[in-house]
């Protein structure tokens, strides 16, 4: 059985091992994978494990032995899987492994824009303290997040965990989602209720033809002045030209954007080096425990394939 890793730089720099699929099979590793060496790299593969690399049907269809595609994601969207269904081939993902680490960043974010700890730390190592007239100055106004609203706009796993961690804080929390939960104890409301009172809102829905583009300029028009964003979903949820106005002229004080449309950042990204924007490089899922637990399960889903009984099906 051969099992090819097409991009295993994008999970592990050498600080997680991958020898336990070893035991399915036969391991090639590559590091990245350009779309152009796809075809070539897996033409022979009986396995193939993913992360971002583009699975196409016309990969498929040069890749006549492939029976399974494990892929080290939540994410489906890189894999054909009307193809690989048409041809039999099983697609799985791995859900709910990254909760923790996506609730931290999205807390870090909003600590970070309220409390300004890194513009605080930068003043007092360059001596600003040592020179300061009062025991205390402060310079950069800081927001205390108790008694804030946090509209959160989808209520999966990951939505709802940030509602009990900002219920923990004080704050006052509303949900904009698809899918009404019984159980919620927070009120849902309509977009445009969630956008008006919110003072931060934080997206944790997927990425599909109803949501790409939801922040726009309408929506940044609607939102209170002097509010933040967080993006920890998907980068074309929002429309980077419209929140790059909405921060340039004021409107939103602050956003914290952990996914972009193109990834890596293109040049002319409209984000870079906008006021008050925190831009980091997709590292939610970046914990060295959450990478463990995202290889755990996928070599659970490679095992429950060849034993027969697949879990994590995406394509069934």
């Amino acid at each position: 059985m051969k099992i090819i890793f097409t991009d295993a730089d994008t999970v592990t720099t050498g600080d997680l091992s991958l020898s336990s699929f070893a035991g399915h099979g036969t391991i090639i590793r590559f590091g990245v994978t350009a779309p152009d060496e796809v075809t070539e790299r897996v033409r022979d593969a009986d396995i193939v494990i993913c992360n971002k690399t583009l699975i196409t049907a016309d990969v498929l269809d040069a890749a006549p032995g492939i029976k399974y595609i494990g892929i080290l994601a939540t994410g489906t969207n890189n894999v054909d899987l009307e193809k690989s269904k048409e041809k039999g081939i099983i697609v799985t993902n791995v859900p709910g492994y990254s909760t923790d680490g996506v609730v931290q960043l999205v807390f870090s974010f909003i600590f970070e824009l309220s409390g300004k700890l890194s513009k605080y730390r930068a003043s007092v190592d360059a001596g600003d303290w040592k020179t300061s007239p009062t025991f205390s100055y402060f310079p950069y106004p800081i927001t205390c997040i108790a008694g804030k609203t946090i509209g959160i706009v989808g209520y999966g796993a990951i939505g709802s965990r940030v509602a009990k961690a900002a219920d923990a804080f004080g704050m006052k929390v509303l949900i904009c989602s698809r899918t009404r939960r019984p159980d919620c104890p927070y009120p849902f409301v309509d977009m445009d209720t969630l956008l008006r009172e919110s003072d931060i809102v934080t997206l944790h829905c997927p990425l599909t033809p109803q949501t790409e583009g939801l922040m726009n300029e309408e929506a940044f028009g609607k939102m209170k002045k002097g509010a933040v964003l967080i993006n920890t979903s998907r980068g074309p949820v929002v429309d980077e030209k419209a929140l790059r106005e909405a921060l340039d002229c004021g409107k939103l004080s602050g956003a914290g954007v952990d996914v972009l449309r193109k990834e890596p950042m293109a040049e002319d990204c409209p984000l870079f080096g906008a006021p008050n924007c925190i831009i980091t490089p997709h590292i939610a899922w970046a914990a060295f425990e959450t990478r463990q637990r995202l290889l755990d399960i996928a070599e659970k889903n490679l095992a429950a394939f060849l034993a027969g009984n697949p879990e994590n099906v995406v394509n069934g």
